[in-house]
């Protein structure tokens, strides 16, 4: 925690009589200060456009937000002094319990971005994982909306803007370079392999095939002119302005980048280990599982409580096992579920459309069940989506990307189909339940429509908390009648020793210098994850080094908060208000949601209800 509350508890230890005395009418509205909370917030939300348009606003519509070195050094100072403001105005112990947890959360940020910006030059600028290179065209394709002659001038003004924002970045890679920090040699080849398709097909070189962008400004302009926004010399107009952008500014920056990318190959590892090679890199890690975590445990502790869990998870594969009634060991009922046809839909554009018909379908069937373990349910939409091929990965995990707030963009689950064969019916079952619902979708969408907090909680994001209850949802999906296919439950269990997996091989590759080969070896030795899939996801480690520990982590937590509800309450213990509780303020550290279920708890006790 990184809150003044250790003092103030020294203070109202000693001073207690006082404190109690006080009249009620001294506590601080939560109107006042959440009214503060708001105007920040839109303070901070200015300074970042892609965030705006995230949100569904089109505040700055036509910028890209400004990726130096001194504009994260100024967001910095920014968040520096509304700490300083926050404590000067509000004092801690005259809060409502719930103000308190964000105050505790505005100060929470802002040490994290301390610890981000100190140890900045040692994070990958750019990597297959969701680098910016490709996270900028999907923001211009899938979050622009185009609804007017001026969203379409917007629209090209970023392309332009993403030139600038890319340029900036590889200044940043360089800086990153002449510090002896570089990522593996396969991150720059993925980068490469993306950024070359982003700017291939036309408008860019001839061809047959229209480039990804391309292909969406032509849609966009198209649907303008049909809907009579537009007159057709308007679009050929937009179509003209649009093209030159693509050509004279977002080509160059790509074209520029991949030359230096392939420039740095030759002086990369081709067997790296992970971020412990680096000077500081250490301390890095630290900070990294910290973040990801949002807690103080170690590497070691970290990697003990991950082969525990394997172990464990192992254990109930086994009963599974034996009830479909395989005869061999564990290892060969991996190879078996791991190679069989039957697991797997045919690799062609009907098997893709039916993993994502099967999704859906399971998907349907939770929802309905919802009420019965929710009081406070979703309103946003959920589509599920094959991820557009320019940044489509063999193997790569899927993942949920969220709607806005006010609803007009649906939250989306998204699928990479490139390779069916990574692709096992098996696990599809659990991780429909971790991207949709009960897991991101439904977590995410109640945060976003929160009204009882201030708006900068409704957005926030702490990995353990998102991602442990996304994993919670894949068990809570058993209770609520899923995983009827034996296979499927199965699954399930596969995907959760994945993630148990994660701990013991992320920070065997970032404290104890594991190479790809070692990490592989264990991934492959105790999962029937397949192949293609063990190879992504030790990449997808390697250069972002932590992120994976937070899913068990959080997962464990929330285990834990609700066993210890249960014991605590009894007959009392009722599953839907816990639920509701875990979800009804927002993404939390571990340990400040640990206080409020605590809270809780304590509350229905006093209650008797």
């Amino acid at each position: 925690m990184y809150s003044s509350l250790p003092r103030l508890l020294l203070l109202l230890g000693l001073f207690g009589f006082f404190a109690c005395s006080e009249p009620e009418s001294t506590i601080i509205p939560d109107s006042e200060i959440n009214g503060w909370f708001d105007a920040k917030y839109e303070e901070f939300l200015q300074m970042s456009p892609l965030q705006m348009t995230t949100q569904g606003r089109k505040d700055r519509y036509g910028e890209i937000d400004d990726m130096s070195e001194a504009a994260e050094d100024q967001r910095l100072a920014w968040m520096e002094s509304s700490v300083a403001e926050l404590k000067e105005k509000f004092a801690y112990d005259k809060l409502s319990p719930e103000a308190k947890v964000s105050y505790e959360l505005w100060e929470y940020q802002y040490e994290m971005e301390k610890g981000d910006v100190e140890f900045r030059r040692m994070n990958y600028v750019f990597n297959q994982m969701g680098g910016i290179h490709t996270q900028l065209p999907n923001m211009l394709i899938n979050y622009h909306k185009v609804d007017s002659a001026a969203d379409m001038n917007a629209l090209i003004s970023r392309y332009t803007e993403v030139g600038r924002a890319i340029d900036q970045l590889l200044e940043r890679a360089k800086l990153q370079t002449e510090g002896g920090v570089r990522p593996p040699k396969f991150a720059y080849e993925y980068v490469i392999q993306q950024s070359n398709a982003l700017i291939s097909g036309r408008p860019f070189s001839d061809g047959p095939a229209d480039a990804p962008l391309w292909t969406d400004a032509q849609a966009k302009i198209d649907k303008l002119e049909k809907e009579g926004k537009i007159t057709n010399a308007e679009a050929e107009e937009f179509r003209t302005k649009a093209k030159e952008a693509l050509v004279n500014s977002f080509k160059p920056s790509y074209q520029e980048l991949i030359a230096w990318l392939e420039a740095e190959l030759p002086n990369l590892e081709e067997k790296p280990t992970g971020v412990s090679r680096h000077e500081r890199g250490a301390a890095l890690y630290a900070h990294r599982l910290k973040a990801s975590t949002t807690t103080g445990l170690s590497a070691e502790e970290i990697h003990e409580i991950g082969l525990n869990e394997v172990a464990r998870i192992q254990q109930e594969m086994l009963g599974i096992k034996d009830k479909v009634g395989f005869e061999g060991d564990l290892k060969a009922f991996f190879k078996f579920v791991n190679s069989d046809p039957q697991f797997f839909f045919p690799n062609t554009d009907d098997g893709r459309q039916a993993y994502l018909d099967e999704s859906t379908a399971f998907l349907d069937t939770i929802k309905k069940k919802l009420p019965d373990y929710f009081g406070i349910l979703p309103k946003a939409d959920l589509v599920v989506k094959r991820v557009e091929a320019f940044r489509e990965q063999p193997g790569a995990p899927q993942h949920y990307s969220q709607g806005t707030p006010d609803g007009s963009r649906p939250g989306t689950y998204y699928v990479h189909l490139s390779d069916m064969s990574a692709m096992p019916k098996s696990t599809m079952e659990g991780v429909a339940y971790h991207e949709g619902n009960p897991g991101h979708h439904m977590q995410i969408s109640i945060a976003q429509e929160l009204e009882t907090v201030p708006k900068f909680r409704t957005q926030i994001g702490f990995n353990a908390y998102i991602e442990g209850w996304a994993l919670y949802s894949e068990i809570l999906a058993k209770e609520m009648g899923g995983y009827k296919n034996p296979y499927y439950d199965f699954g399930r269990l596969v995907n959760e020793i994945w993630r148990a997996i994660r701990l013991v091989v992320d920070t065997g590759l970032h404290s104890k210098g594991w190479t790809e080969a070692d990490a592989i070896k264990y991934f492959s030795e105790n999962s029937s994850i397949a192949p293609g899939a063990i190879q992504a996801e030790v990449r997808r480690y390697m250069v972002i080094p932590g992120q994976a520990t937070g899913y068990k982590i959080g997962m464990l937590k929330i285990q834990e908060l609700r066993k210890l509800a249960e014991t605590e309450l009894g007959d009392q213990f009722d599953l839907k208000s816990f639920h509701d509780t875990v979800l009804g303020s927002g993404a939390l550290p571990l340990d400040i949601l640990e206080k409020e279920v605590k809270r809780w708890i304590a509350e229905v006790k006093e209650s008797g209800q």
